[in-house]
């Protein structure tokens, strides 16, 4: 097996990540500087960023058919066009409704992206590494943030919001250019009867014996045809996979991973940091921890498995939220320090998230599906991931302003147990197995 192969297209893949990252991430400190440069209410600062979230849900719905229908190669370049194309235009936006419209392309991408890179890894990829491979796209979306919250310590000011959009044009273009040098799936390549185009790149990255294992397995997984209907979703041999994907990625953003990382300035600032400045710092710390921490997920994903990484990973987000709901209800006995506290909790609770829900939520739900639907399958479960963080983006401040923000964040735990419990149940273990084994389990009806 060709390893320096499968690394650089998981890498390239990965820019996708960096760009999800850098344009869900950028929001955080520009927020700040586009609020007061558009004089943006409550409401309109929650509008502006679950722009991009509506763009994600769209790019998701229709992505997962495109992947199917043309290719994941071909659907990665549709997607590097519209960064490109986000990237130009919400810099040059001369009041907020054009930049909810770019920022609403920019997400159309990330929807294209975050649905086609982790599948076109995961075909790609030996079930050995495959879990490392697939969260090198979590790893470079945390480093896409970390970016982001870079970025906007940067051009702190108050017209800088807009060189903080401007940057994402240069990896959105180098994107571009190397997806254009990276072969189709051989998965899809042979599901098109494309076989000797399928053939040709298995031999590009793996010996003789094993392009024949590799066609073979395709060959058995394919014994029907690749299924162009969505309500092929709901069929007793693929629901189970469905409820696990679409259920595990509804989970996720309720835990407060998205409220962290959009609103990080004005978490930091509730705790008592009232420079604009010194939160987005203090966010680019956090960042910063997240990308570390990822490395440790990919590191041990493959050798520990998805589920106790998640185990412990949840169970330390918990406890993290917790801790920080009980320092906000005493805050006014903790004084200036509750900036410390929330701040050594949040890096806590990035951690725990970086190396457990981060990269493997990814890995599972590019894991479960058939072939046959996969490229549908993950488009619902990232809609589902779009959905849940729509809603909680929307109303993240609004929350915060009515229950206040002990019970806000004692809120996020409560979902984060309740997610523990969805993996206990629902959630298999896939480390190890070739992806047909793995798609073949999930045909028992869902609960």
């Amino acid at each position: 097996m060709n390893q320096a192969f499968i690394r650089r297209v998981s890498f390239i893949a990965g820019l996708g990540g960096i760009l999800y990252g850098f344009d869900m991430g950028v929001i955080a400190a520009a927020l700040v500087y586009v609020r007061d440069s558009f004089h943006l209410s409550t409401l309109m600062q929650e509008v502006l960023v679950i722009a991009v979230l509506i763009g994600v849900m769209i790019g998701a719905l229709v992505g997962g058919t495109i992947a199917d229908r043309i290719g994941r190669r071909k659907t990665l370049v549709w997607g590097a066009i519209l960064f490109i194309t986000g990237s130009v235009v919400a810099p040059l936006s001369p009041n907020v409704y054009v930049l909810f419209v770019a920022r609403a392309l920019l997400g159309i991408a990330v929807g294209f992206t975050s649905v086609t890179a982790p599948v076109y890894v995961s075909e790609l990829a030996p079930p050995q590494s495959r879990g490392m491979l697939i969260g090198l796209y979590q790893f470079a979306l945390t480093s896409g943030i970390a970016l982001a919250d870079l970025v906007g310590y940067w051009f702190a000011g108050s017209q800088g919001w807009r060189l903080m959009f401007a940057f994402g044009l240069l990896p959105a273009v180098l994107f571009l250019f190397m997806v254009l040098t990276v072969p189709e799936s051989p998965r899809w390549l042979f599901a098109q009867n494309r076989v000797a185009e399928a053939e040709s790149v298995l031999k590009s990255y793996t010996d003789e014996a094993g392009t024949r294992l590799l066609l073979e397995d395709i060959r058995v997984s394919l014994m029907t045809k690749m299924e162009r209907r969505w309500s092929a979703l709901w069929s007793p041999a693929v629901r189970g996979s469905l409820f696990i994907a679409v259920g595990f990625m509804l989970l996720a953003p309720a835990t407060g991973i998205n409220a962290v990382v959009y609103y990080g300035p004005q978490i930091f600032a509730l705790a008592g940091i009232s420079s604009n400045k010194s939160a987005i710092f203090a966010t680019l710390v956090v960042a910063i921890t997240n990308v570390l921490a990822t490395v440790i997920g990919l590191l041990l994903v493959d050798r520990a498995g998805r589920k106790p990484l998640l185990y412990v990973g949840i169970g330390g987000m918990t406890v993290a939220l917790l801790v920080l709901s009980l320092c906000f209800h005493n805050q006014a006995a903790l004084g200036s320090s509750l900036g410390i506290i929330a701040t050594v909790c949040l890096m806590f609770y990035i951690t725990c998230y970086a190396f457990s829900m981060g990269p493997i939520a990814w890995i599972i739900v590019s894991e479960v599906f058939p072939l046959r639907v996969r490229g549908r399958g993950v488009a619902a479960a990232t809609l589902s991931f779009g959905t849940s963080n729509f809603l909680i983006s929307l109303t993240f401040l609004s929350l915060i302003k009515a229950a206040g923000n002990s019970l806000t964040f004692a809120i996020f735990a409560a979902f984060c147990i309740l997610t523990l419990i969805f993996v206990r149940f629902v959630i298999p273990e896939t480390k190890g197995r070739e992806l047909e084994s793995i798609s073949a389990r999930q045909t028992v009806v869902a609960p």
